[in-house]
């Protein structure tokens, strides 16, 4: 029997909180993780690192990498597996672009990842300060390659992708998070489908940006459902695909359903492949910003496999 047939069917699981040893990690404790969060203190920038809980955060920040969230620490939206608050944001803030890219030059990062609240209380959703922010990168660490995890940006998304489309990231991600069956109970200001045309709407704008998008598993989604999942990103275009095994950060949030084993993550990463995605990243630890960097560079470098492969072809 091979792998994937051993994937299990996760809604007929009982729920079970005690992780298992291959997602434990250590307390973070390094001089790099403490210089990272005085640079994040000083500078007065938040991070998904702290804000979402993320297991990762004692490698990442011991490397001096971290992902900016821009546009504050509080949600418009109160999705079931995020460990943000939710609530009524402040004002943005004018010097976050500039203090963002500050930051990415003091880290001398080479990749710089920025998320962001959902913010609905905006006109544009927040659009504009993602441009603001790219813009500052461009001006101060123009080497440093931008990857971009954005909201849905709910009934505004064609002028906000278009918006953030001329400021022209290397990276645009924005996360389906599960399979569509879940969205009411896990992602209910969302829309599945939404999220796909969006992912869509930008490869349209400019096909050489790489897509990205990711899921969690482990919320009750069943084997077949993932693979249709599979496929509608494809059929977006969308080039890079991440797996990861959701936490429960709280006790207030949605429970885990089933801990996916590492070999599952392995056997779904080999059906991503086989479907054409350029890149694929799955394991319980992987996260959208994991190792963003490096498979940056793994992405290029599959394209321009790709397209060789294609010339190749024709000649």
């Amino acid at each position: 029997m091979n792998e994937i047939s051993k994937i299990p069917d996760m809604s007929k699981r009982e729920p079970r909180q005690r992780k298992p040893d291959w997602i434990r990690v250590k307390a973070p404790t390094s001089k790099g993780f403490n210089e990272t969060r005085r640079l994040m203190r000083e500078l007065n920038l938040n991070t998904v690192c702290e804000e979402a809980a993320c297991p990762n955060i004692g490698e990442c920040w011991t490397k001096k990498h971290a992902t900016v969230m821009i546009l504050g620490d509080v949600c418009t939206r109160a999705c079931a597996f995020c460990n943000v608050k939710t609530g009524m944001p402040r004002a943005v803030d004018k010097l976050e672009p500039q203090h963002t890219a500050d930051a990415a030059a003091a880290m001398g990062l080479e990749h710089i990842v920025i998320t962001s609240v959902d913010r609905d209380d905006l006109p544009d959703g927040g659009a504009g300060q993602f441009v603001k922010v790219i813009e500052a990168l461009r001006r101060t660490t123009p080497s440093t390659t931008i990857e971009i995890l954005t909201p849905d940006f709910r009934n505004k998304s064609r002028a906000a992708i278009e918006a953030i489309v001329t400021a022209r990231p290397d990276v645009y991600n924005h996360n389906l998070e599960t399979v569509p069956r879940l969205y009411p109970t896990i992602r209910p200001g969302a829309r599945y489908y939404a999220s796909l045309r969006l992912l869509e709407d930008v490869k349209s704008h400019d096909p050489s940006i790489f897509t990205k998008s990711g899921i969690m598993l482990g919320l009750g989604e069943e084997r077949l459902e993932v693979h249709q999942v599979m496929d509608d990103m494809r059929s977006a275009d969308i080039d890079f695909m991440t797996m990861g095994q959701y936490l429960q950060p709280t006790p207030k949030h949605t429970k885990v359903m089933d801990f996916v084993t590492p070999k599952a993550f392995d056997a779904y990463a080999a059906i991503a492949r086989a479907k054409g995605f350029l890149l694929v990243a799955s394991s319980p630890l992987t996260r959208s910003s994991y190792h963003a960097g490096d498979d940056f560079e793994r992405l290029r470098t599959a394209r321009q496999e790709k397209l060789a492969k294609a010339a190749s072809s024709k000649a």
